[in-house]
């Protein structure tokens, strides 16, 4: 039989004995073909392109080959060369066309460009390595080999109503000395403290930012200590389609893309799902003043919302804003997700400052946003949790607006508010907090207390131990003179700033702590945990602490045998929840029997029973939730009484009256001291006195319905 070689894999083209024809315009990006490699870019207003192919790590280019006009398609410059070894190559292009900054206008062929669709990038392989600024090509394109063996992994799509989200930096979740890890700080050493995340009970982790950036781009000075900051946090990216090769320990051998592959197929074995905290609010360009690495070089039009002379808008608050509702950009963003839902089984995104998703070219917001109904119905990202941030630096709130597509959920900061406010004491909350327990149906009437993330604290702000440590935020170390971070924290320091000895407000702020987590995790809505605080973790009273690399951020895991107890606490209560399905309702309770159970699903009561409170001065709040009634056979049934007195002085709470064969029985009391605070679910002891309960002052008391 005749062979037929194919024709596309023969070269139409030469330049300086490179083999080349023109290229195919999809998809964008690097892309192997047969016997090449097929390079497409896209630019409205670039005159000309060059592809510059390097070898890895050398200091200058290898070869230039200039697209042919011929290689043109519309806006996009396609090209394929051959016999490329590409597992050794990096590149990057020159784009030529006008300097006109007045009229949007950035190009500049004398600098090399970052591909905007590079798998993966290299230049940044070791976390805090210094680089060369005289590199003429810094963030270079890399070509992933993808032969990864997913051994039929794929996304776990856990309802989200079950989830407990557990948030988490990649470095300092394990960068710690105390961690005991093999390799501090990434991809890989997270795998080995699975064991501690199924102990915990979490089954989603939520990925701070590990899209790659440059942590070295901050200059300022620990004044301090006269340590160098960082951009720790990674919130400043550089390639939406690459992983940060400093958090993998293969990173500097390239392969970054397999750690962190191994690391989510090793997550989903043990039933934890990931999410990813994205942001395609802006990039690492930052101003006109910033470095020009990519989308500025390439078509700074299409890609930043620009004022009428050519500034950037900055809704962001570092500098710029992507033009997410231009077609172009838009079309980035799904390709992004697509890829990292395709080809990482990613579960969910997290998107950061998403507000801005929904402006138009000039900034303004738009009614119906082309991209976040995209999102909404994309066919690949259809498993996949969205969770919007719904403001940006700008101005623009939208908690409860952001998008009427059931798809979204969003970060609920007015949870998180409330329950600050009310467990502090603060007057006038408790009808605002029974509506936060319920699910915030206020907000979410129609798309269901899922759409709402409830948390107390998250990786912006104080963590939970400081939050009842600290009256105001400590940020000197931050070197911009404390004026950075947010000065409303709502948090009490329950008697004294900072560390202190004194065991009754040492105990009082155990306590606190407990109650905070209680209220998270008897709510309606999808609990949202931040990495150290089921051990106490502390930042010092620093609630920005974006810029530190340090004790300040890491997770000292000395402190779970320190704080066993909180972690007990943390664990209890979240199998508690896992038992419980009342506490993860779907739907929006509705205040009737809607399961035979002899009560309403959820009833509101004051001290008094069937008395709810909401006066202006009460301080105390008591509700009982009722799923399904106990069966034949079973001892447990689906009832749970919360009583919380955030007043200083102890009450007692009349207690519902349960049917003859029912009776209450004591599951947590924050004022006991350890162990009695707390008992695993399913050993809870009956009560003596089934008629009322005592609940000390600033406490929470659970009592859960059983068979006698």
């Amino acid at each position: 039989m005749i062979d037929i070689a194919r024709i596309d894999s023969h070269a139409t083209h030469d330049h300086e004995g490179w083999k080349l024809r023109p290229g195919r315009p999809l998809p964008f990006g690097a892309s192997r073909v047969p016997n090449g490699t097929n390079f497409s870019i896209f630019s409205r207003y670039a005159t000309a392109c060059t592809l510059v192919l390097f070898e890895r790590h050398a200091s200058e280019p290898l070869i230039e080959i200039p697209f042919p006009d011929e290689f043109r398609i519309g806006n996009v410059f396609a090209m394929v060369v051959f016999d490329l070894d590409f597992e050794d190559i990096e590149y990057g292009y020159r784009l030529d066309g006008p300097w006109d900054p007045d009229h949007g206008h950035r190009f500049d062929a004398r600098r090399i460009m970052l591909d905007p669709y590079a798998k993966a990038i290299g230049g940044r392989d070791t976390w805090g390595a210094g680089q060369s600024h005289s590199d003429v090509y810094v963030h270079r394109g890399r070509i992933v080999f993808d032969d990864f063996d997913w051994e039929s992994d794929r996304p776990l799509e856990i309802p989200i109503e079950d989830l407990i989200i557990y948030e988490m930096h990649v470095r300092g979740f394990t960068r710690h000395p105390t961690s005991g890890v093999k390799h501090p700080g990434t991809f890989a050493a997270i795998r080995e403290k699975i064991p501690y995340l199924q102990e915990l009970g979490v089954n989603c982790v939520e990925l701070m930012p590990i899209f790659e950036f440059n942590e070295l781009e901050n200059q300022r000075i620990n004044p301090e200590t006269g340590e160098r900051l960082v951009n720790y946090w990674g919130y400043n990216t550089i390639g939406f389609f690459a992983p940060k090769a400093g958090y993998a320990m293969t990173g500097r051998f390239g392969m970054q893309v397999d750690e962190l592959k191994t690391l989510i197929k090793t997550l989903h074995k043990h039933g934890i799902e990931v999410i990813l905290d994205v942001v395609f609010n802006h990039t690492a360009e930052g101003t006109g003043h910033g470095p020009t690495i990519s989308y500025r070089g390439i078509d700074n039009k299409t890609y930043y919302i620009l004022s009428p002379d050519g500034d950037y808008l900055n809704f962001s608050g570092v500098g710029n804003t992507l033009n997410c509702n231009n077609p172009i950009v838009r079309n980035h963003v799904l390709d992004c997700l697509r890829y990292w839902a395709a080809e990482y089984h990613i579960d969910g995104f997290r998107f950061d400052l998403a507000a801005i998703l929904g402006r138009d070219a000039s900034g303004a917001p738009l009614a119906n946003p082309p991209l976040i109904e995209a999102l909404a119905y994309d066919p690949i990202l259809a498993k996949c949790k969205l969770i919007a941030e719904a403001w940006d630096a700008g101005g623009l709130y939208q908690v409860g607006q952001f998008s009427e597509n059931e798809r979204w959920a969003e970060w609920n900061d007015r949870f998180r508010d409330t329950v600050r406010r009310f467990v502090k004491g603060d007057l006038g909350q408790t009808e605002e907090m029974a509506r936060r327990i319920a699910g915030s149906p206020d907000l979410y009437s129609w798309r269901g207390p899922n759409a709402s993330i409830n948390f107390v604290t998250a990786h912006d702000g104080f963590t939970l131990a400081d939050l009842f440590s600290y009256n105001q935020k400590h940020n000197w170390a931050n070197a911009e003179y404390s004026r950075d971070g947010n000065d409303y924290n709502l948090s009490w320091n329950c008697g004294h700033e900072g560390p202190t000895d004194d065991p009754v407000i040492t105990a009082l702020r155990r306590q606190q702590t407990k109650n905070a987590v209680a209220m998270l995790l008897l709510s309606q809505g999808v609990p949202m945990l931040v990495m150290g605080d089921e051990v106490g973790r502390t930042q010092g009273g620093n609630n920005n602490p974006y810029c530190h690399d340090s004790e300040v951020s890491w997770l000292d895991w000395s402190l779970l045998e320190r704080n066993r107890d909180l972690f007990r606490f943390f664990k209890h209560f979240i199998a508690f929840r896992k038992a419980h399905p009342v506490l993860r309702s779907s739907q929006h309770l509705t205040g009737t029997d809607t399961t035979g159970s002899g009560f309403p699903d959820i009833s509101w009561h004051g001290v008094v029973a069937w008395q709810q409170d909401h006066s202006y001065g009460s301080r105390t709040l008591a509700f009982m939730l009722c799923g399904q009634p106990a069966r034949p056979g079973q001892t447990v049934a689906d009832i749970i009484y919360v009583a919380m007195n955030m007043h200083w002085e102890d009450h007692d709470f009349e207690l519902p009256r349960l049917a003859p064969e029912l009776a209450w029985h004591g599951f947590a009391d924050t004022a006991a001291p350890s162990p009695d605070d707390i008992c695993p679910p399913g050993s809870e002891p009956s009560l003596s006195d089934q008629r009322a309960v005592a609940v000390k002052a600033r406490s929470v008391v659970v009592l859960t319905g059983r068979m006698r």
